[in-house]
């Protein structure tokens, strides 16, 4: 084993795990003044700060196995006692602390199964910030694209939260690196270059190259595979659902969270059960998996699809009232729950609520609510049927029965959040004169 040393040295580092994973995974020991990223080598270098910090964190790695993504890294002191300027441009990409940003990212995609076009880029970059112009092509390094910024500061956002994420499910990696250009000239918009600040240019005629200099897109873009899903799991899915949220993301969203799994703790554990925590945060995004803590029975976790939808259950949740307790929602540790006899299954469930109409399915999340939304109603039911169904969770105010596009709905109001959220986590797929219906926050005030 190498003496100790601040410097640290990361194995089994995949392409997936950005710098700003490795730096989570130690500053809680203490500050990272250096990170050098060995790509080729699937290993990075980490340089503490101080020599107690970086023993720290290898006496807690000594008990506990380091994850990222979901991966196992390895950990152990380098042979380096200090990284000097010659070890970061002989071994590896310099890290944000040491380069020198520019407003002109330089863009290369990995393991690019599907096509890219200028609009899928400018969706994955434009939450970050102001974009002025985009332009792709075709180098020996791959498929590659510039994306000029207006402001330094958003470029430097974007590379910090998009580096080593995926555009598509398992494929389509962003690697980002800061580009020596001042500006980039674009003559032609269409879906290799565009000048967001020019919308007046022409298109160019088929068959020519969009920006002789920079490369040549070539026959890169055919049609989007059928069932093809962008993978803004990855990205925090910020792009993906801004039509949802009227081009902007609900005040407190950062769209950037890829932490799947929740830890939901001071439940009540004389009432609570797996179903009913799927009822309730089914409504923010899918369900992959449920585990309730036999050794802690007011601790659960939820694993969600994708860190947006993790992120949105966490922000309207977190505080909720749950059969009179204050649940406290948070991201947990763990990447995932390891499937086991104890854990719950509902990544098939066709009760996941997202499977269809996503775009419409996140404009209803929200917070808890005195009103419920009652839907997949028998055609034949009556308001008093309603009431009795779902009056034993609290006083009902008022109802209204309704039909949209010949389908039976209803609204329920109860006379607080805490009525209305017991009966969607109990009544919610439960069976009314053999009709399965759905429940949902409605965000009306009034009847």
């Amino acid at each position: 084993m190498a003496e100790p040393s601040k410097v640290i040295h990361v194995r089994n580092v995949g392409h997936e795990i950005s710098e700003n994973d490795l730096l989570q995974l130690v500053q809680p020991f203490g500050v990272v003044t250096k990170v050098v990223m060995l790509r080729a080598k699937n290993q990075a270098l980490l340089q503490m700060h101080d020599l107690p910090s970086a023993v720290n964190a290898l006496q807690y790695y000594t008990s506990v196995q380091p994850s990222v993504r979901g991966r196992n890294v390895y950990i152990q002191f380098s042979s380096h006692q200090e990284l000097t300027t010659a070890d970061q441009n002989s071994q590896g990409r310099k890290s944000d602390q040491d380069s020198e940003p520019n407003r002109i990212l330089l863009v290369t995609i990995h393991h690019m199964l599907y096509p890219i076009t200028v609009e899928v880029l400018h969706q994955v970059f434009s939450p970050h910030g102001f974009v002025e112009k985009i332009v792709t092509f075709q180098k020996s390094a791959g498929f590659q694209a510039l994306v000029q910024y207006q402001s330094r500061q958003s470029a430097v956002q974007a590379r910090s939260s998009l580096q080593g994420r995926n555009i598509y499910d398992g494929c389509c990696q962003l690697d980002i690196q800061y580009s020596n250009l001042s500006e980039l000239q674009v003559n032609y918009n269409n879906d290799r270059s565009r000048d967001f600040t020019n919308p007046s240019l022409p298109t160019e005629q088929r068959g020519r190259s969009s920006q002789p200099g920079y490369g040549e897109a070539g026959g890169l873009y055919a049609l989007q595979p059928p069932g093809a899903r962008v993978a803004f799991a990855q990205m925090g899915n910020a792009a993906a659902i801004a039509a949802a949220f009227s081009g902007g993301l609900p005040p407190g969203i950062s769209g950037t969270n890829d932490r799947c799994t929740i830890l939901v703790t001071n439940l009540n554990p004389d009432r609570i059960d797996e179903d009913k925590l799927f009822n309730l945060f089914s409504i923010y995004g899918n369900i992959i998996r449920i585990k309730l803590l036999r050794n802690k029975p007011d601790h659960a976790l939820v694993q969600m699809a994708d860190g947006f939808q993790a992120e949105l259950a966490v922000h309207f949740l977190k505080g909720a009232i749950l059969f009179g307790k204050k649940m406290e929602v948070n991201f947990s540790k763990y990447p995932n729950i390891t499937p086991s006899p104890d854990t719950h299954e509902y990544a098939g469930s066709s009760l996941n609520r997202f499977n269809n109409n996503a775009v419409k399915n996140y404009r209803y999340c929200c917070y808890p609510t005195k009103m419920i939304h009652v839907s997949a109603l028998p055609q034949d039911i009556q308001e008093d049927e309603i009431v009795s169904h779902l009056e034993e969770h609290g006083t009902i105010v008022n109802t209204k029965l309704f039909e949209v596009n010949g389908k039976k709905q209803a609204l329920v109001l109860f006379e607080d959040e805490e009525q209305a959220t017991e009966a969607l986590v109990c009544k919610h797929a439960s069976n009314v004169d053999r009709s399965v219906i759905r429940i949902s926050f409605s965000q009306l005030q009034n009847i």
